[in-house]
């Protein structure tokens, strides 16, 4: 659950408890969490909120459809699991990209298709300061020298 403050977290969760009830559902308070975010960043630690018998935990942060969201929108951490993961993803198909037998074209492909989605996923709702827009052309570069070589490259700026 989210929400600006305990208030609508409670408000926001007792509709939550009396929808689920109506369609037979049951919420299960070990695996549902809150979270307050604010704009200014100030946050007022509650611990618990107990709505009825149920007590429900507050968080931090939580992965949400495979990306970190944080109560103070901090995508830094987010940003450097996603590179963590585009390095897990370049190193399985590095024989490919370094592989004479295939075209530049092709690698490139490859890059595009398979490493820059893996470490793209959720980039809309990030806010990419200077620090995080250089460590992602690092790893980019990274790639693009396995793919065109030393040489490749010089001769691309220059050209």
């Amino acid at each position: 659950m989210l929400g600006q403050n305990p208030q609508t977290i409670r408000e926001n969760t007792g509709i939550l408890l009396e929808v689920s009830k109506e369609i037979g559902l049951e919420v299960n308070p070990e695996k549902t969490k809150y979270m307050i975010m604010t704009r200014d960043g100030i946050i007022v630690r509650n611990g618990c909120i107990k709505i009825g018998n149920l007590s429900f935990e507050e968080v931090e942060k939580f992965k949400y459809l495979g990306a970190t969201v944080t109560n103070i929108n901090d995508t830094r951490e987010e940003i450097k699991h996603r590179i963590n993961v585009g390095n897990a993803c370049y190193y399985s198909v590095e024989k490919l990209l370094s592989s004479s037998l295939l075209s530049k074209n092709l690698k490139v492909r490859i890059h595009k298709t398979v490493i820059l989605p893996v470490v793209l996923y959720g980039c809309e709702t990030w806010i990419l300061t200077l620090r995080e827009e250089y460590r992602l052309r690092v790893f980019e570069n990274k790639v693009l020298r396995k793919i065109f070589g030393l040489r490749g490259m010089k001769l691309q700026e220059n050209g």
